[in-house]
């Protein structure tokens, strides 16, 4: 069957024909997703909440002095003004974050590939190997920056510099920083390029992220705050932390993903079997780049999440493309019959909802009285503060409440928090929820406040001073004594 030859009348539509597939499979892996009644655990869902809610950070977390500006600023801006538009509430906001980002990021790849049904091996491994493609249903920002990593790895390798680069470039990093803030981590790229002998592309980048992070800072019309707060954030985020395990998730290290240096490994295999006429990796700026990502995943997994595992995609692409461009045809019913079961691969793959990856959602029960009518009485009053060491607490509850009246103790970042509560927040999880580590929230706890601790029917807390009334999904609620409140 592979064998067999189209009529030279319906040759010239395979290209076409692959190109659809492709389309259709990538429509179709975020819509099957979504379909589960999947929503994101995290930050996606402050997004939403906050374009929803029309307020300013401080008028919805208890803040530090740490906190200057939004370093998401753009990204609320986007999710404001398609809220203004289409009127959708803050779930309908997340259906849009999940899919529009998701489409984004594997589309940017496609126009550069030789084969763009090679991406489809990359999705397919990375998703089989590290689980990484669901970072890309995350609903967040930060795969913007992953998309536009993505698009200059690949123009820079297959094309010779130019400054009509340095203008897609820096476009490019100026749209990521005013969405995803994280501009200086632009300059691991920068260094990639550098290590790999590519000095004439190293400099258009460098000059690019430079002029794009400064394009960003200005559209914010605070240009010096949106740069310091994003860097301050981040060194804050991991400084003043006594461990890891007191990090978010994100932030602590990986194991160091063995799986993924196998398919290193097999790449270069795959090179000396095939005699394969590709760059070399040691002038590989994407090589080089994965290299130091996974290094520096010890320290903290994001570097080897967000932008070592996107340089290795974009060298199993590469690779699997130029493999496919010498040996399969383009216009043969052999490339039109690979494109089908990769397509058929990376659906399966993607979608599989594999140990509940895509449903555990469906079990969570918000604390909002439109949902649970016998927590009326028990959410924060107006002008209260919702006080919490669980940061699942905050997302959860802000999405489902995005007006709310009160704030929130605990935001999307802990050292955001007034110092004295940074301490008070540190102690509590050192202590592994110790319920003496809560007194000096609990001392200064107002009646419109709440204090939301987990914890199953039999663990009530042992904090008598409140009283207590479990809630919905695990969840253990305080409040002031009522008699005291007169």
């Amino acid at each position: 069957m592979f064998e067999f030859e189209l009529p030279e009348k319906f040759r010239r539509y395979v290209p076409l024909a692959v190109w659809l597939i492709l389309a259709l499979v990538l429509l179709l892996i975020p819509l099957k997703i979504i379909g589960y009644g999947y929503l994101p655990g995290d930050d996606a869902l402050r997004h939403c909440a906050k374009a929803v809610s029309g307020k300013t950070w401080p008028e919805i977390l208890v803040l530090g002095d740490n906190f200057k500006i939004d370093h998401n600023l753009g990204w609320h801006n986007v999710l404001g003004a398609v809220h203004q538009r289409t009127g959708w509430n803050a779930e309908g906001l997340l259906i849009f974050s999940v899919v529009a980002l998701f489409l984004l990021v594997n589309f940017a790849t496609l126009p550069w590939l030789k084969r763009p049904e090679a991406w489809l091996v990359a999705l397919t491994a990375a998703m089989i190997v590290s689980d990484v493609p669901r970072r890309f249903l995350l609903g967040r920002p930060f795969t913007l920056t992953i998309a536009a990593l993505m698009v200059i790895l690949l123009v820079t390798h297959q094309n010779r510099p130019a400054p009509k680069y340095f203008v897609l470039f820096a476009g490019l990093i100026t749209a990521c920083t005013y969405t995803h803030g994280v501009w200086y981590l632009w300059l691991l790229p920068v260094m990639a390029f550098f290590f790999a002998g590519e000095f004439r592309w190293g400099t258009i980048v460098a000059a690019a992220w430079l002029t794009g992070a400064l394009l960003a800072a200005l559209l914010t019309g605070h240009p010096v705050d949106y740069l310091v707060t994003a860097l301050t954030t981040a060194l804050h985020g991991v400084g003043q932390h006594l461990t890891n395990r007191t990090e978010v998730t994100e932030l602590q290290p990986f194991s160091g993903d063995i799986l993924a240096m196998f398919i290193v490994g097999a790449l270069i295999g795959l090179r000396l079997i095939t005699k394969s006429t590709a760059t070399s990796f040691i002038r590989s700026p994407a090589f080089w780049l994965m290299c130091g990502c996974w290094m520096l995943g010890f320290r903290i997994s994001r570097f080897w999440e967000d932008w070592g595992w996107p340089a290795l995609m974009v060298l199993i692409a590469l690779d699997v493309g130029l493999l496919l461009h010498i040996r399969v045809p383009a216009d043969s019913l052999k490339r039109l019959l690979l494109t089908i079961i990769l397509a058929m691969s990376a659906f399966f793959s993607v979608t599989s909802d594999l140990h509940a990856r895509y449903t555990k959602s469906l079990n969570w029960q918000f604390l909002s009285v439109a949902e649970h009518p016998d927590l009326a009485g028990w959410m924060p009053e107006k002008n209260g503060i919702l006080y919490s060491a669980d940061m699942n607490v905050f997302y959860q509850t802000f999405f489902k409440n995005p007006n709310g009246d009160w704030r929130y103790m605990l935001g999307y970042e802990s050292t955001l928090m007034p110092t004295v509560d940074f301490e008070t927040f540190q102690k509590i999880l050192w202590n592994s929820g110790d319920a003496n580590a809560y007194e000096p929230w609990v001392k200064k706890m107002t009646p419109a406040d709440r204090l939301v601790i987990s914890g199953n029917r039999h663990e009530r807390p042992d904090i008598p001073q409140l009283e207590w009334f479990y809630g919905p999904d695990n969840l253990w609620i305080g409040r002031t004594p009522r008699a005291s409140a007169r």
